[in-house]
């Protein structure tokens, strides 16, 4: 799945569409990439000089959100309810390329728990749960 597709699979656009392609899809799995540039808007001013420029841990868990989004049949919008056990194991730097890796914890009715890993280079750099809630209503008349 490549960023055009992307774009219709999530109810987000730049720059908030935090991955860049879908490199593997399984049962209850999804593995998606997205590759850091200098260029990202929120590197300019995240730190100020003399800090190198670290990709927030908020932009971060966004793409691991979105990774998880993916596990929902036909492009369902859901809304992120909960984040647990939220870890950050080093900061992710322009060049780097994050692997997010989303796995189906549980799943009911309307509410989705997926364990979240995101990866540069095969290193941990963050994890967490995350609980996605479907929305249903989307596009109803009330």
């Amino acid at each position: 799945m490549g960023i055009e597709e992307l774009k219709r699979a999530l109810p987000v656009g730049f720059p908030y569409l935090l991955i860049d392609r879908v490199v593997e899809r399984g049962e209850g799995m999804v593995v998606t990439r997205k590759c850091v540039t200098v260029n990202e808007p929120y590197f300019q001013g995240h730190f100020r000089p003399p800090f190198p420029s670290v990709m927030p841990g908020t932009m971060i868990l966004e793409g691991m959100a979105q990774t998880a989004g993916l596990l929902l049949e036909g492009g369902r919008l859901a809304v992120l309810a909960a984040v647990e056990r939220a870890r950050f194991h080093r900061p992710v730097v322009p060049g780097d390329v994050l692997r997010f890796t989303a796995r189906v914890v549980r799943r009911r009715g309307p509410v989705l728990r997926a364990e979240v890993r995101a990866e540069v280079e095969g290193e941990l750099v963050a994890s967490a749960l995350i609980t996605l809630v479907v929305r249903e209503d989307v596009g109803k008349d009330s």
